[in-house]
């Protein structure tokens, strides 16, 4: 890959906001000046318009063949990213007295446990802190009670680079799963794995910054109003449920940005497709890791995510250097999380397989120069 142009773009291995289709961006660009019919902007219309609700009922349509939603579950687009939800969990699911149980798999599993501690009691029933998070728990290791209101797991850790393979076993208790950095890129089952309320921000795989998807059970919305406490109005999952996602302005150009992405997932065979496509390109990436002792992966081959790629070099030195010479050739966002350091690469739905294959011969030339 040569040195990008100004009108170029390049490949984009950002952890979030990220890589959006092009087909997603090119339509959106030409709405930006005028909606078909409309006469003005999608920047501009109302959330009370016909036109934005059809966008809205298009995108949870979407939302809802992807996933294969049963009818009893909510679709809800909220705003705060996934971070409120670490308090609107368990301001709406945690009753009183009682208590929750959480699975800490990496840094905003240990925020969503933090923050619900100001609710009532937090159980953490299995943590990896002590290996850095480099690998997620075995079924076994989950010491669940037969009180939680809800247990909670990250499926997806951004940081250290590490995947939840299929979803623990929670029983009766209802899971709660943050998916924020791997909606939609394999097939769900929420029935199948007890997934009471699944939340995501949309900034990885589902579109830009600023609305945050909930899929939540009909009888946790419910059970939700008959808890004593005072919980804000714009906190409460039945707000959204019993108005359409419409109790205020919604994100309307982020939502519209869902909607088409979600089209796009559809035309390009599902969630099946995508995760045969997404299997495919992080293999490419880690078999380039695993066939030299130049890369390192902390994490775990068990454990290892389909959509972030941690890696290590034999020191700093080498990261910067590899970091530099990659924007220069246009494969950027690579730095890791200012955290644990490193290389990060965050390979989403859109991320074309191109730029793997580019990417990987870029490695392997630097390994051949600096190794």
């Amino acid at each position: 890959m040569t040195n990008p142009s100004e009108s170029s773009r390049v490949f984009n291995f950002g952890a979030g906001p990220a890589v959006i289709p092009e087909s997603v961006i090119e339509e959106a660009g030409r709405d930006i000046l005028a909606l078909p019919g409309i006469g003005m902007s999608v920047l501009e219309i109302s959330h009370r318009s016909s036109t934005f609700t059809e966008m809205i009922q298009t995108a949870e349509a979407n939302i809802r063949q992807l996933a294969g939603l049963p009818d009893d579950y909510h679709v809800l687009f909220l705003q705060g990213g996934a971070t409120q939800q670490f308090a609107m969990v368990p301001m709406n699911l945690l009753p009183n007295g009682g208590t929750a149980e959480y699975v800490v798999t990496g840094s905003w599993a240990k925020k969503a446990a933090k923050e619900a501690e100001s609710f009532g009691t937090v159980r953490i029933v299995a943590s990896t802190v002590d290996e850095e998070f480099s690998r997620i728990p075995e079924p076994s290791e989950l010491k669940l009670s037969d009180d939680a209101a809800y247990v909670h797991v990250t499926s997806n850790n951004t940081i250290c680079g590490t995947q939840w393979r299929q979803m623990p076993d929670t029983g009766d208790r209802p899971l709660v799963v943050d998916a924020s950095s791997d909606i939609f890129s394999r097939p769900l089952d929420l029935e199948k794995d007890n997934v009471g309320l699944l939340y995501a921000g949309a900034q990885k795989n589902l579109g830009p910054a600023g609305v945050t998807l909930v899929l939540v059970r009909d009888d946790l919305v419910q059970q939700a109003k008959s808890i004593d406490r005072m919980v804000p109005t714009m906190l409460r999952y039945s707000t959204y449920a019993s108005s359409g996602s419409l109790h205020n302005t919604p994100p309307v150009f982020a939502i519209y940005i869902v909607g088409l992405v979600t089209k796009w997932l559809l035309t390009n065979g599902g969630l099946g497709a995508m995760a045969t496509r997404n299997e495919r390109k992080a293999q490419k990436v880690y078999a380039a890791i695993d066939r030299t002792e130049f890369y390192r992966g902390p994490a775990q081959l068990e454990s290892r995510s389909l959509m972030n790629v941690t890696i290590r070099l034999p020191n700093e030195v080498l990261e910067e250097r590899f970091v530099k010479e990659a924007s220069a050739v246009g494969f950027v966002g690579l730095k890791g999380h200012r955290s644990v350091g490193g290389l990060r690469a965050s390979i989403y739905n859109a991320f074309p397989e191109a730029g793997i294959d580019a990417f990987v011969d870029f490695m392997d030339e630097f390994v051949r120069v600096n190794g």
